[in-house]
């Protein structure tokens, strides 16, 4: 597998802070870290905005998807609000992770506490065509949606 060369910026609040990194050689995301200078305290059903100290430069064609990690949200009810988040290729930014507290206690969160994952991925544009109907709505088994196929 190649990797793909991002360019990445550290902002002062960031400095000190180990870069995100695979964790294992299957790994396919990157955990991002809080930037906090201060503790956080965040009390059940509130949310709050946390820095991560970086901004990326992400190939066109490529876009960063944010996603809650597993531990926190098994065992603290920690979770990425708007999961998965989406962050374009052109955007220059810091990267900052909208994380929500949905357990019953309250959650701190300190500088350098692993607070999301970050996976980088290729997607494609779309160009519409505007039809009066599908060729195949007709025989189309799939029409209700929304639990329509039942739950066994």
């Amino acid at each position: 597998m190649t990797p793909i060369a991002i360019p990445l910026v550290r902002y002062p609040h960031g400095e000190g802070l180990p870069l995100p990194h695979h964790a294992t050689s299957q790994s396919a995301g990157v955990d991002l870290m809080a930037a906090v200078e201060e503790s956080v305290i965040l009390r059940p059903l509130t949310r709050a905005l946390i820095p991560t100290g970086i901004s990326l430069s992400i190939p066109p064609g490529y876009e960063a998807q944010i996603r809650p990690r597993s531990g926190l949200a098994l065992k603290n009810g920690i979770t990425v609000l708007n999961s998965p988040g989406t962050i374009d290729a052109d955007y220059r930014g810091e990267i900052l992770v909208i994380l929500i507290n949905l357990g019953q206690e309250d959650f701190i969160i300190e500088r350098g506490l692993r607070i999301a994952q970050l996976v980088v991925a290729p997607f494609t544009q779309l160009q519409w065509i505007e039809i009066d109907q599908h060729e195949d709505f007709e025989h189309n088994e799939r029409k209700g949606g929304f639990g329509s196929t039942g739950l066994k």
